[in-house]
């Protein structure tokens, strides 16, 4: 689909500097825009490519002035950040919605289907399931027994949701995301084996909520592990058993918790982050990359470093660590004078 200048204008409340017919028909980055492409500008760092785009259209701040010839069309809105965030909207659901159900899926007599879903090559639908209203499930995905499945939700191939889990509205799920897996549960014998823990609880993803690809998200061993509404979980990340994840919390790639754990609401878990069993973090925490968690964590806390510490007493710990090894130097030359005075 195709717009002009004249309808993004019009549609973002824009003024237009050049060709108002100029039209496109995709988005890219300013640097790499071509011909049909509609960029931004939002860094003032990436202003040189505004002078040398191909994009037919790029979005600027309103008091932004060129300081070169500028050969593209410019549109000027209030907020470009957000601006861009309704094209994007607005592009997304222009995109066709796939429909029907595959005569290659296998859907139990016993499922309950909703209204206009789409349901993929190879997908299995166990007994019990219950389907929401316009849900999509791609090719190869598995829906076991009294799966719930909430209306709107997206899953994408190879998703595998064990029996009894819950899945919430709107939510989107990416491949490989496993909920409901058996939880890490072995109690030591005195033969030095391992009897395994029956998990017979399951996991309650509630409405509005992202799982990046190859998440992992394990039942609980009773009860629920629970994932809260609006939670947005980046790739391979591991909830463990029993795990509460509040609404709207954020975590990048890697990230894993251990059973039993609790991480509050509104917090952002950034990369490789690891947390311990039987932790709980407050609200709106905020834990930098690689650090890791054994101990409870206050609402409001910044997090970093391994063992984590709090924010600014990182800093100054790290702060001194990096000079170690002049420190070092100099403990030895001291010691060496010292022994000389000794002599």
């Amino acid at each position: 689909m195709q717009f002009t200048a004249e309808m993004i204008a019009g549609l973002l409340g824009g003024e237009i500097v050049g060709d108002k017919g100029a039209t496109v028909s995709t988005v890219s980055s300013i640097d790499g825009g071509k011909a049909g492409s509609l960029a931004y500008l939002t860094n003032p760092a990436y202003e040189q490519y505004l002078y040398t785009t191909e994009a037919s259209i790029v979005l600027v701040d309103k008091t932004f002035e060129p300081k070169q010839e500028v050969t593209t069309t410019l549109i000027k809105v209030e907020n470009v950040g957000q601006c861009v965030l309704n094209l994007l909207e607005m592009y997304n659901a222009t995109r066709p919605r796939k429909t029907g159900i595959s005569k290659l899926a296998s859907i139990n007599e016993a499922a309950q289907m909703g209204e206009n879903c789409y349901v993929g090559d190879f997908t299995v639908i166990e007994a019990g399931a219950k389907i929401g209203n316009n849900v999509q499930l791609y090719p190869q995905c598995y829906v076991g027994d009294n799966v719930v499945i909430g209306e709107g939700t997206k899953i994408y191939p190879g998703v595998k949701i064990y029996e009894g889990c819950v899945i919430g509205k709107n939510c989107i799920l990416h491949s490989g995301v496993v909920i409901g897996a058996d939880g890490f549960g072995f109690a030591p014998k005195e033969d030095g084996t391992f009897a395994k823990i029956p998990q017979l609880g399951n996991v309650v993803i509630e409405d509005n909520v992202e799982l990046g690809a190859n998440t992992c998200i394990d039942r609980a061993k009773t009860d629920s592990t629970i994932i809260r509404s609006g939670v947005k979980l980046d790739n391979l990340i591991q909830i463990g058993h029993n795990v509460e994840v509040g609404a709207n919390t954020v975590m990048s790639a890697q990230v894993g918790i251990a059973g039993t754990s609790k991480v509050g609401s509104n917090c952002f878990v950034a990369g490789q982050v690891g947390v311990a069993d039987h932790v709980t973090i407050g609200n709106r925490v905020k834990i930098g990359s690689k650090s890791g968690i054994d101990k409870n964590v206050a609402d409001d806390e910044i997090r970093f470093g391994y063992p984590a510490l709090p924010g600014m007493q990182y800093h100054r710990s790290f702060a001194i660590f990096r000079q170690l090894p002049d420190m070092a130097s100099k403990v030895r030359e001291m010691e060496k004078r010292i022994a000389k005075l000794e002599e």
